[in-house]
This record gives structure tokens, sequence and C-alpha cells, in this order.
């Protein structure tokens, strides 16, 4: 029996008599019933109106084993490099026309074709290669796919004026745009469970990939929040003109999910940028630090591709001291993911031995989940640095002993000079807990401070010609320089930390 209530009744004969297939009628009402349920709405129609269902026999077809279609494969598509990669599945075209009557206006045929058990085996067993490949996801070196489809957008056009005509002609309904069910969920919601069953339960995360050269459904979707609904029902009908063809697959890839590695960096070099550095398209560094990770990471889990993310980033010139930074990475697209910590441990050592200008600590698996840790609350956290400063004036101990009796210093500072070019004018208040001074000599000393994250150290030193207020060149009123920075710790309790041990595990790394 089909959740649906009274005040359903006038969206559902209204959808129906649009043209609407059952999943469509669904996602107008706000329900996640996952089933093809033709019979049921026109039950659900009949019981308040003691006449049949107008469109019974459109619906019909929902119920019954669909028509034989010829299937043309591209053997090319199903070459397998290696064993364990990844496949795209062939692409699937089917050809002769449907009838204009037996295509659902909303969805394009998206929810009435490619939503059963037929098409879910078509995707996982179309070749015979396919098998091979699909008996690996189920062991040691894979643990969860993606299976990854592109949508047109012409689906979105078809649901605003959908909604557009259960508003307009319909005013007792109470229905937003943000309401309905997206076509893509729905999709999600019931191919994740088939395409799993079929791989032998191996567990599938459906992923909308965007075609290149088209426009993205959230592009097409702030465009049309531009449009009048008086000027966008000018240019399209309403109810919807049900499309003469049917959506084709054209294609399906299985990518296996991303895999986290986060820990904490170590950088000792003061010509090291953090990410490759370009300029006018001209690299002016051989390296960073990300790639210098990164390079082991994608050599051992064999990922496609990275991406990199850290709590906050040091300039070229800035080294990273104490605990290090924390940092993460998201592989993309690996055909290994499953290590021990033994094996993690090597990984570690991998990257330490590569270079001697970064070190990695704590490094370790993680969810997507727990990488927000590394966000949260990342303004109010601490850090702490080492500044070498000089002084224009001559000066002696007594004239910087005050500093250490500074306490809250509060700081506005407008965006630095320096990175102007990429980040927008503003002024920031950010607050300096302590400081404290080591003497050197008349024109040099150390200044530690614990700061707010994402207080610009430079700046407060030198001033940025007085965008930064106050500075320390108000405090010894003397013109101030900084000579070099460290960063001594970044307060952020994540990672967890890995206590350094003796191999705990004798177990031998898994085959390739």
């Amino acid at each position: 029996m089909l959740p649906l209530k009274e005040k359903d009744r006038p969206i559902v004969k209204k959808l129906l008599e649009a043209g609407c297939c059952a999943r469509c009628v669904l996602r107008f009402c706000c329900l996640g019933v996952q089933s093809d349920t033709a019979k049921e709405l026109c039950a659900f129609i009949s019981d308040s109106e003691n006449n049949e269902c107008q469109d019974a026999a459109v619906l019909e077809q929902h119920t019954e084993d669909p028509p034989s279609k010829k299937i043309k494969m591209d053997a090319a598509e199903t070459d397998v490099q290696s064993e364990g990669d990844s496949a795209v599945v062939p692409t699937v075209m089917e050809e002769g026309d449907a009838k204009p009557a037996d295509v659902c206006a909303v969805c394009l045929g998206v929810l009435q074709e490619f939503c059963d058990e037929a098409y879910a085996i078509k995707v996982c067993l179309t070749h015979p290669m396919q098998k091979k490949i699909i008996s690996r996801l189920n062991g040691l070196l894979w643990g969860c796919l993606y299976y990854a489809n592109s949508i047109s957008t012409l689906g979105v056009f078809n649901t605003l004026i959908t909604l557009n005509l259960l508003l307009n002609r319909e005013k007792s309904i109470c229905l937003d745009k943000d309401d309905v069910i997206q076509v893509k969920e729905a999709f999600k919601w019931t191919m994740q469970g088939l395409v799993s069953k079929e791989l032998g339960g191996v567990p599938v995360v459906t992923k909308f990939v965007s075609q290149q050269n088209v426009f993205t459904r959230m592009a097409v979707v702030k465009a049309l929040e531009k449009v009048s609904d008086e000027k966008f029902l000018k240019k399209f009908p309403c109810p919807p003109t049900r499309p003469a063809r049917k959506c084709i697959a054209q294609d399906a890839q299985c990518l296996h999910v991303s895999v986290f590695v986060a820990g904490r960096y170590n950088k000792f070099s003061r010509t090291l940028p953090q990410t490759p550095w370009v300029i006018d398209g001209e690299r002016r560094m051989e390296s960073s630090v990300e790639e210098l990770i990164a390079a082991p990471l994608l050599s051992s889990f064999r990922a496609e591709g990275f991406n990199f993310s850290s709590s906050g980033r040091e300039d070229v010139d800035v080294r990273t001291l104490g605990n290090g930074r924390p940092f993460a990475l998201e592989l993309l697209n690996p055909h290994r993911a499953r290590f021990n910590k033994a094996e993690v441990r090597q990984l570690q050592e991998s990257i330490n031995q590569s270079s001697d200008k970064i070190r990695v600590r704590d490094l370790q698996i993680v969810s997507r989940d727990a990488m927000g840790h590394m966000k949260e609350g990342e303004e109010d956290k601490t850090k702490s640095y080492t500044a070498l400063i000089w002084t224009q004036k001559a000066i002696d101990k007594d004239d910087i002993t005050f500093l250490e009796e500074t306490k809250e210093l509060k700081l506005a500072q407008k965006t630095p000079l320096r990175v102007l070019h990429r980040r927008p004018l503003a002024v920031r208040e950010r607050v300096i807990h302590t400081m404290s001074t080591c003497f050197l000599d008349t024109h040099h000393f150390h200044l530690k401070l614990r700061t707010q994250a994402g207080t610009y150290i430079k700046e407060f030193v030198h001033g940025d010609f007085g965008r930064t207020k106050p500075n320390l060149c108000d405090l010894l009123k003397t013109e101030t320089d900084i000579l070099e920075l460290d960063v001594d710790s970044v307060d952020v309790d994540w990672p967890p930390s890995i206590p350094d041990a003796v191999e705990d595990s004798k177990r031998s790394p898994s085959s390739f």
C-alpha cells in the first residue's frame, strides 16, 4: 500500500494526466518509495472517483515485460589494462523510436528504463571480461565502488514546467521545487541496491558526473532562477510535451570510491611551496609539499589522481616545525584500497625517505566524514610562531620586555597587498594571545607568538603600509621587518596521534 494521503490525490491525478511515470509521481509527492507502482496509483485515484483512470493504458506498460531491444556493444570499451583495474561498461545503444505516449514527460524515461534488475545486470555483465573484474571487487584490493552516470539537464526544465502546472492550476497544493525529489536521487535509491546485488554484495555509491562542454544541472538551475515564471512559460508548453524518444544509456563507469589519507607534515625548507607554484603559466619551483607526499601514495594505491587539503598553509619561505601541520589527501579511483597498519607505516617511511625537505607523521586512512574535523572551528584554533625580527633603531633588552606583558592584543588586518590578487578586500579582526622575546643584538631579536589562526604574522611585524593596526612598528616606535618565520605548532586535534611502535603485524603485504 502506497503511503499517500488525501492531500496527494490532486497531485497524483494532475501528474498522471500530464504524462508522468509512476516514479515521478512519487517524486512530486515527496515519497522515497522505490517501486514501479502504476496500478496502485490508478487504484488510489479510483478510490475517490468511480471512473477508470484515463491513463491506465499508458501506465500498464510499466508492469509488463519491456519490449525486446537490439543492443550494440563496443568491444573496445571492455579492454582491461591490468587485473583489478576499474572497468568502463560498454556503451549500450537502444534502437528504435518509442511512442510519445510511452515516455515520461519529466524524467524522459530515465526512471522507466534504467531502474530495474534487467538494466543492473546489463551494467554488470554485458561482456564476459566484466565478470573477471567484478569478481575482484570482493577481494582484498577493493571495498566499495562508484557507479558513475550523467543525466540530461533537459529534465530540469520539464520538472520546473510540471511544478508550475501543479501550482498554477491547483491552488490548494503547497509545494516548492526544493521539496521535489530529484531524478538522480530516485535513480540512486533504486539502482545502488540492484547493482550491489549483481556484484555479490559489494557496496555501491552512485556518482553523477558532468559531461564536458555541456551545462551542468546546477548551472541550468541558477540560470532559470533569474527568469520569471511568466517568461519561462512563454517559451515552454505547460504541461510539458512528451519526448518522441527515450533516453539512451550511453555510458556507465565502475570506479572505486575515493580513499582518504591523513597525517601531519613538517617542512624544513625555505624554498619549497606547499602546492605547485605557477605564475603566468610558468612553474617557479621544481617541487612542492603536496607532490612529495602524494607521489608514493599514488604509486602504492594505484590512484588516478588526488586532491590535497590542509589546516592552513605556510608561505614558501616559512618552515613548519613541531608536531607539523594536519593534511589530508583524497586519492581518486584507487585500484588498491586496503592497507594494514604495518603497510601504512611503511608508506610513511617511504615518503620520509624520498626527501629531506619534508617529514610526515601520524599517517592513516580516514573516512570522508572525518576530514571535516580538520576544518571545524578553523579560525578559533591557535597557532604558535617564532620570528626573527630586525629593527631600524638600535635596541637593548629592556626595550622589548614589555611585549611579554601584552596579552590578547586585538588586530585589525586589511587583506595584505601580497594576497590581494586572490582574496577579497576585507578587514579581519585577529588576536595575538601572548608574546615572548629573546634578545640577540642591538638590531635583532626572536619573537615568539601564540595567535588566533588566520593571523598574518609578517604584516603584524612590518605593518603592511599601515594596513595592519596595531603593528610591531607602532609598539616599538621604529621600523621593523621580519627576516625568518617558523610555524611551531598548529593546535588542531586531528588526525589522532599514532605512537611509534614496533611492527605489530607480521602479515605479508597484500598482493597487487
